[in-house]
């Protein structure tokens, strides 16, 4: 943050890393759609586009501006791009045949993760207790949940949201964390206190809902109590900064934000697949088939 040197690392089949030269302030996310890779760069307020072929990135890539946004997040939905603001509050759409940002949809504030079914997207704004339910027909909020403080991640399982939160006392000294589920109208929320040693990331798996929680991904029940006795993975909780599913295998992204930042790939029994040394604070993924 502060600098300019973020940059995108890519692993070919064989397992070979190469890595951009630096291409903005904070790669915040990423996203593959057809053979195009969307970059949201937060601290530079802009978004690449890149076509992929078999060699890699064409570069130098299409650039545009965010006007200062900040940009965090996205979904892709009709060839248009759904990315969460964290200083203008809102959610903007950006026309991926136009190249330019259409309309921005007001939500609630810091929005953060956000998840879509193809019809409706869901936002958790981050810097309150709400999630936006959003219309993408009309591209209107039409549903408000406050789901507890400090809603992060979303996925989305049965037309059900699950949402981790992460939130922090007055002083900034003591982190909380807990996680909710909106289905429908009900909210269910579940705090799990202080220092609870979890992380932001939520996904699902054979139709159970995970959560990252010390050092590895325990199982939700209905009532989204932690099931610490299905812990995949046995990492530093401290470092681990992101976790994805990729084809049936979980990606960890690990950093001690110095030296050490590297990807684990575990399978469900938590045995180690494969493991990368990468770019600085790895904290996204996305996967492009030829």
């Amino acid at each position: 943050y502060g600098a300019s040197n973020g940059s995108i690392s890519m692993i070919d089949d064989f397992g070979n890393v190469y890595s951009t030269d630096a291409i903005g302030d904070v790669v915040q996310s990423l996203e593959v759609y057809n053979d195009k890779l969307i970059v949201l760069i937060n601290n530079s307020h802009k978004i690449k586009v890149y076509d992929i072929t078999s060699e890699g990135l064409a570069m130098p890539g299409i650039e545009v501006s965010t006007s200062g946004s900040s940009p965090r997040e996205m979904v892709i939905v009709n060839d248009n791009v759904y990315f969460t603001n964290w200083n203008t509050s809102d959610v903007k759409v950006f026309n991926l045949y136009t190249y330019n940002i259409d309309v921005s949809i007001p939500v609630g504030a810091m929005p953060e993760g956000i998840e879509t079914d193809g019809t409706t997207i869901w936002v958790a704004n981050s810097g309150e207790d709400t999630v936006s339910e959003i219309d993408i027909a009309t591209n209107s909020v039409t549903a408000t949940h406050t789901v507890g403080d400090g809603p992060q991640n979303l996925v989305i399982n049965n037309s059900t949201a699950y949402i981790s939160r992460t939130y922090y006392s007055s002083d900034w000294t003591i982190t909380y964390h807990g996680a909710s589920k909106i289905d429908g109208s009900i909210v269910t929320i579940n705090n799990y206190g202080s220092g609870s040693p979890c992380g932001g990331s939520v996904l699902s798996y054979q139709n159970d809902i995970y959560r990252s929680f010390n050092g590895g991904l325990a199982r939700l029940d209905s009532e989204l109590n932690l099931n610490t006795d299905t812990i995949i993975g046995n990492f530093n909780q401290s470092q681990v900064y992101h976790v994805e599913l990729i084809d049936e295998n979980f990606w960890f992204a690990l950093t001690d934000y110095q030296d050490m930042n590297e990807v684990h790939v575990i399978d469900s029994n938590g045995n180690l697949i494969d493991n990368y040394d990468v770019g600085q604070n790895p904290g996204d993924f996305a996967k492009w088939k030829e």
